[in-house]
């Protein structure tokens, strides 16, 4: 565990931190589609990202999910340390969206290390300030894109963090990622296959040229 830690966080922590973060992480592997977090647990442990992807949603009163960002290698969820330091239930869900490798730390030490550690402070404080701009973009797209400009960025943002060509999703799950309707997320995917953007299969689809 500890070489996997060092190629995603030793540019950030001290050797002390990471030596501690051994000592009291859980390593976890966990395979796309896993739920590693629900909407109303009390979170007991915050996840280090060393490989891999997850995807973090909302869910309004009707059951229906946004994608809000997504977590990669040398992340964490600032929303989970929120709910750590409030001791409060989770507002998002978070799902590995391809297999995951990832160290999970007890929340009793998120005050000491902050504390004690400069690089771990600094790393809380960046990790807020990057996720939070991250809403800022998803806010500033349903506000002010239409729905072809932000399929067009989903898919190039799936694309990247999956490092493929081939999304595999269906129409519906596409349209609940970017809570919309699966009539128009078809209607939009047929115009882009039109023009030669996209390739449409039965359960996938493939980048040709966004």
């Amino acid at each position: 565990m500890i070489q996997e830690l060092k190629s995603s966080y030793g540019h950030q922590f001290e050797e002390a931190l990471l030596n501690e973060i051994v000592q009291v992480g859980t390593f976890k592997e966990v395979p796309a589609g896993f739920k590693l977090i629900e909407i109303g647990d009390f979170i007991k442990s915050i996840p280090l990202l060393i490989s891999g992807a997850v995807k973090v949603l909302r869910e309004d009163k009707d059951g229906d999910e946004l994608l809000l960002y997504y977590l990669e290698k040398g992340d964490t969820c600032s929303f989970t340390m929120s709910c750590c330091m409030g001791q409060t239930q989770s507002e998002i869900r978070a799902i590995a969206e391809k297999d995951t490798k990832l160290i999970m730390i007890p929340i009793s030490k998120m005050e000491t290390w902050t504390s004690t550690y400069k690089t771990w402070r600094n790393f809380v404080f960046d990790s807020y300030h990057n996720r939070l701009n991250e809403l800022l973009t998803t806010l500033d797209s349903i506000a002010f894109d239409n729905m072809d400009n932000r399929l067009v960025h989903y898919l190039k943002e799936k694309s990247r963090v999956n490092k493929s060509l081939i999304i595999n999703h269906t129409h519906q799950e596409i349209a609940y990622d970017l809570h919309t309707s699966r009539v128009v997320i078809s209607r939009l995917l047929k115009k882009l296959e039109q023009k030669e953007k996209i390739k449409l299969y039965r359960n996938h689809l493939k980048i040709i040229a966004l």
